[in-house]
């Protein structure tokens, strides 16, 4: 290993009775103190040219004086002062003892830090809580607290999806919820309505049943132990117009026959194809013929009550065996339904 060259020798040896320690040789001095400035220290400008210091470090002369001694150390050891100045001897220690001691110290086996020891080089950036945690790596602290920060930021973002989706679910049975409940209005309301048509619809039965009751007083069926042998409709060639007109009550010649209602006989008398026919007109217009009588018990212009006897029943005109043959003209027009008529009055042939 390469050494410093020791420093040479020097004509003067140090000396504590003189200045700066040193004594004079025969042929030296005597020599003046030197007090280095920053004008004798100063480079020869293009021989040694020193960077300017940045920033707030050593002085500039005292940097200078580093940089001259340690180019007098590196040519032998022996400062030269500027000229007119006197040489300023400099000695330099062995160093060969300290640079075996470290020899020594790094080949030693029993070195306080073992070789890929687990000590950390630094505790830099571990906090408190670390420490009480037992966490000695900065590195690994850090990473810990990265790592917590994560999960935590993840946890953020589950919670809000959670969130997110509660409230969904919420809104969504809140609108299912509302839905069945406009759905069962809407049922409740059909029902209530059905209910109350169908009690009105019963109302208006019973109501009407009533009035056809109360009607029925005052209307009744033209004769009695019958057989309806013939229907308002029928086709066939005994009829002139080619279907029959009325309704047909066959009862033995002689039985009664009564008023249906209430009225005036406007006919009486024989007619033709009729054989004896009655008419009766009533109070609304309405005209009901009796036909085929065997005889005729009412005038003309005579008033009747329901229930009067107005003839009897017989086979005279154009019949084939005794019966009634009742027709109905509402207002003295065309023949209707007897049937779906006497019904209207609350009566049931």
């Amino acid at each position: 290993m390469a050494s410093n060259r020791p420093a040479q020798q020097t004509s003067f040896a140090p000396n504590d009775t003189q200045p700066f320690g040193y004594a004079y040789g025969n042929d030296e001095g005597p020599w003046e103190e030197w007090n280095p400035t920053e004008d004798s220290v100063r480079p020869v400008r293009g021989r040694h040219r020193v960077g300017k210091q940045r920033g707030g470090g050593l002085a500039r002369s005292s940097t200078v004086l580093g940089v001259g001694v340690i180019a007098a150390v590196g040519a032998g050891g022996m400062a030269t002062a500027a000229p007119g100045k006197p040489p300023v001897s400099i000695s330099l220690p062995d160093l060969s003892s300290v640079t075996e001691s470290a020899k020594a110290l790094i080949s030693d086996g029993s070195s306080t830090t073992p070789k890929g020891s687990a000590t950390p080089l630094t505790s830099a950036g571990l906090t408190t809580s670390d420490s009480a945690q037992g966490t000695t790596d900065a590195g690994e602290a850090l990473r810990a607290r990265i790592m917590q920060q994560a999960e935590s930021q993840q946890d953020q973002v589950d919670s809000a999806a959670q969130d997110a989706a509660e409230t969904a679910a919420a809104k969504q049975a809140a609108a299912i919820a509302a839905k069945q409940q406009d759905d069962a209005a809407a049922k409740a309301a059909a029902a209530k309505k059905k209910a109350e048509e169908e009690a009105k619809a019963k109302a208006e039965a019973k109501a009407e049943a009533e009035r056809l009751a109360e009607l029925a007083k005052s209307y009744s069926l033209p004769t009695s132990s019958y057989t309806l042998t013939g229907r308002f409709g029928d086709p066939g060639s005994m009829w002139s117009s080619g279907y029959h007109t009325g309704l047909d009550f066959a009862a033995p010649t002689g039985t009664l026959i009564k008023a249906i209602h209430g009225g005036t006989v406007t006919e009486a008398g024989w007619a033709g194809a009729y054989g004896y026919r009655t008419v009766l007109t009533l109070d609304d217009g309405t005209e009901l013929w009796f036909c085929h009588q065997s005889s005729i018990s009412v005038s003309v212009g005579q008033k009747v009550t329901t229930g009067d006897v107005i003839g009897r029943v017989g086979a005279t005109g154009n019949v084939t065996g005794p019966h009634l043959h009742l027709e109905v003209h509402p207002g003295g027009g065309d023949a209707i339904d007897p049937m779906a008529w006497l019904r209207s009055k609350g009566l049931t042939p």
